[in-house]
């Protein structure tokens, strides 16, 4: 999508009355900023400078790590077997990420261990003093918004994502029923956790807008 376009659905969650719900649509400026953010047309388009994608996985690999321990964390914290067994499904969906970028380092050569960017530190750091020193429900508003943005930017530009795209594979990822599910998991330890918790909101957006930091890191990289 390029600017001044029609903007797609939401998502398949825009819809809902829960918290998860409300606290995407209060950020679906940065969402679409996001999309519209050269980096991810890129992807899209299939001409994304492959130098900078190499950059993104490794950088994203890194992050992918702080990810998986802020879900242990969190699931140090479940108070219940179901929210510890949704917690365990979602830390294997980060491995199942981490096996993805060691493909693509695999196929094209890319340092899966790489001295952290700015933005990476600035993330990874957000995310895990979060689930180290809040309660589940901060912890899921902190990191929501990158389950449901990634399952957003996979679902837009799925049906223009072509045969020949090299990065094909990240869109069709992310934009998976499989990938939905597990951002609606999430969504659902939000929805059901967050009383008590006064700043989920700033929490939310933080998160979102080191999303968008992050992408735009790895477009000035090269």
């Amino acid at each position: 999508m390029h600017p001044g376009t029609a903007h797609p659905p939401a998502s398949g969650d825009g819809g809902g009355t829960g918290l998860a719900a409300q606290l995407w649509r209060q950020n679906l400026d940065v969402a679409r900023r996001c999309l519209e953010h050269p980096f991810v047309q890129g992807l899209g388009r299939g001409d994304l400078p492959r130098d900078r994608f190499a950059w993104y996985v490794g950088q994203d690999a890194n992050f992918l790590e702080a990810f998986a321990r802020a879900y242990a964390l969190a699931l140090a914290k479940a108070p219940d077997l179901e929210t510890m067994t949704a917690l365990r499904d979602l830390l294997e969906g980060v491995l199942d990420e981490l096996r993805l970028h060691q493909g693509y380092a695999a196929r094209w050569g890319v340092d899966l261990r790489p001295a952290p960017a700015l933005a990476t530190r600035a993330y990874t750091g957000f995310v895990l003093d979060v689930a180290w020193s809040r309660p589940l429900g901060a912890i899921a508003a902190a990191m929501t918004p990158c389950m449901r943005l990634y399952a957003y930017l996979g679902r837009s530009l799925a049906d223009r994502v072509t045969p020949d795209n090299p990065y094909r594979e990240w869109v069709t990822t992310y934009g998976s029923p499989a990938f939905e599910g597990l951002a609606r998991r999430l969504e659902a330890l939000l929805d059901r956790w967050h009383p008590g918790v006064e700043d989920v909101a700033a929490l939310y957006r933080t998160a979102m807008e080191l999303e968008f930091a992050f992408f735009d890191a790895a477009w000035r990289a090269a």
